[in-house]
Order: C-alpha cells, then sequence, then structure tokens
C-alpha cells in the first residue's frame, strides 16, 4: 500500500512530455499507429501459432507466448499515455498506479526471461539438433513458460511492493510517462537506499545476467552453424537466430539504459524516451521481425488466409 500523507489514496499526476506541448499532438498520433500494429500483429502470431499445424513447435509456442505477453504488455500502459498525451488531464488514480506498477513489472520480468528461454530453445535447435525434439518436449516448454510468467510475477510482488511502501509526501507528479519503479522511487520523500540497492540487484538478476547467458548461447551457436557444410542451412540458421538476437538487443539494450541509468537530469529526460521505445515500439517490432524474416510464419499467413478465403466462398 502506498504511504502518502494526508490523503492515501490521492491521484498522481503523471508529467510525461508536459513540458513540451508541441511533441505531444505528434507524439499520439505515433504511439496510435503503433499500439495498432501491435494489436493486430501480435494477435496475428498468436492466431497462426494456434492454428497451423507445421508451427506447432517449441519455437513458435514460446514466439506466441511472447505475443500474447507483448499485448497484455502494452495495453497495460499504452492507452493511458494516449489520455495522457491527448488533453491537459494528466492523472493517473492510485489504483490505477498501482496496477499499472505491478503487471508493467511483472510483464517485463517476464519477457526477460522469456527470452533467455527462447535462446536456449535455439541453443538446443541448432547445437543439439538430432535430440532437439526429445530435450524440448511439450511438457518441458510448457514449465519454461510457466517459470518465466512466475519468475516475473515473483519480482513483481517484491520490487512493486517494496516501492508502493514508500512516503510520496511531498508531492505526486512522477516524472515519467508511466508508473515505473525507477520514477516513484525518484519521487519518494525518504531515503531511497534500500530500494536502490533491491532495484540494482534485481537489474543484474534480470537484465545482466541473462543478457550474458543469451550471449554465450549464441557464441556457441555461431561456432556450430559455421561448421554446418550446407550453405542453405548455415542461412536458415543464422536467419533464425538473428530475428531473436535483434530483439534481444532492442529489448535488453533500452530496459537496461532505464533501469541501470546514472541520476542526472539528461538521462531522466532521455530515460522517458526510452520507456517509450521499449512499451511502444518493441512490441510492434517483434512479431513484424518473425513474420518479414521467417519462411515458415509467411507460409502460415498465406494458408491462413487461403482457409479463410475458401470457408467465406463454400
Amino acid at each position: 500500500m502506498i504511504t502518502i500523507c494526508n490523503d492515501s489514496h490521492s491521484n498522481f499526476i503523471l508529467l510525461g512530455f508536459s513540458d513540451k506541448p508541441h511533441l505531444e499532438k505528434i507524439l499520439f498520433w505515433v504511439i496510435l499507429i503503433f499500439y495498432s500494429l501491435t494489436i493486430v500483429g501480435n494477435m496475428v502470431i498468436v492466431l497462426v501459432s494456434s492454428k497451423d499445424p507445421k508451427l506447432r513447435i517449441p519455437m513458435y509456442f514460446f514466439l506466441s507466448n511472447l505475443s500474447l505477453l507483448d499485448l497484455c504488455f502494452t495495453s497495460s500502459c499504452v492507452p493511458q499515455i494516449l489520455v495522457n498525451l491527448w488533453g491537459p488531464e494528466k492523472t493517473i488514480s492510485y489504483i490505477g498506479c498501482t496496477i499499472q506498477l505491478y503487471v508493467f513489472l511483472w510483464l517485463g520480468a517476464t519477457e526477460s526471461v522469456l527470452l533467455l528461454v527462447m535462446a536456449v530453445d535455439r541453443f538446443v535447435a541448432v547445437c543439439h539438433p538430432l535430440q532437439y525434439t526429445t530435450i524440448m518436449h511439450p511438457k518441458l516448454c510448457l514449465q519454461l513458460s510457466i517459470l518465466a510468467w512466475g519468475t516475473g510475477l515473483v519480482q513483481s510482488l517484491i520490487q512493486s511492493s517494496a516501492t508502493l511502501h514508500l512516503p510520496f509526501c511531498s508531492h505526486r507528479r512522477v516524472d515519467d510517462i508511466v508508473c515505473e519503479v525507477p520514477a516513484l522511487i525518484q519521487l519518494s520523500s525518504t531515503d531511497t537506499t534500500h530500494n536502490e540497492i533491491q532495484m540494482s540487484i534485481a537489474s543484474i538478476i534480470f537484465l545482466v545476467v541473462p543478457l550474458i547467458i543469451i550471449l554465450s548461447s549464441y557464441g556457441a551457436i555461431g561456432k556450430a552453424v559455421l561448421k554446418i557444410k550446407s550453405t542453405a542451412g548455415q542461412k536458415k540458421a543464422f536467419g533464425t537466430c538473428t530475428s531473436h538476437l535483434l530483439l534481444v538487443f532492442l529489448f535488453y539494450g533500452t530496459v537496461t539504459a532505464v533501469y541501470l541509468q546514472p541520476k542526472n537530469h539528461y538521462a531522466h529526460e532521455r530515460g522517458k524516451f526510452l520507456t517509450l521505445f521499449y512499451t511502444v515500439i518493441t512490441p510492434t517490432l517483434n512479431p513484424l521481425i518473425y513474420t518479414l524474416r521467417n519462411k515458415e510464419v509467411k507460409g502460415a499467413l498465406i494458408r491462413l488466409g487461403q482457409r479463410t478465403w475458401d470457408s467465406q466462398n463454400n
């Protein structure tokens, strides 16, 4: 529960880009377009992965998890961002801020673990192709998926609760576009050293360590791919892996910059745009990267379109 002097259920004010009114209307339309693309693109990935038998393999099971996660992740904050950008009213209710913080951190931590799981899946597929179906069996895939969502939830319950117990006595003006941990810590009127240490430890566990493991696994994957004698085989392996690696850099690069950034005004202002990037841009790029660079997904989309057309004309 948030401890606020005088009124524990007062609204918060998300300042966002209120100091740049000329930019707000532009951002509104840009974010609205990207959000629409995110909804459509990720829903298509979930639908295609569940309907096409050829995509019922671990890689696309985890991809559909990622698409579902991105749908929830963007929907937890983008509608509020759009409302705040459109008009002068920048408030978010006490309950709204609390829910947004828990959900935002839960899904963000889950995506970090899920990208690690996807890297492990690619490592097994490329480095141990003969044992792939035996190792990555449906039960293990389900367990890894539950692990990712469960770990993210535990992380959110711990860190969000610690953040929301801070006293916010001086004011309730959050200098950010969403209710997230770094902004609320800066808002507090008391010593936040413990919270900052906790955030740093969580960032190392959920950002730095997974990134190191992912890069190490891709180092091993690169060596294995170079040993493939078939040029077509090398191209297919590199194509699949580079798509995931691109998502890794987009997500970990921006989130790490926000949660491990130095405390100064320039870094904080830049952090708003980075937050905007991983809450709006990255979830839009995920389905585009996989559909445009993956022949299997494009083939599944064509087959789904043909079945839909045939059913409508019969």
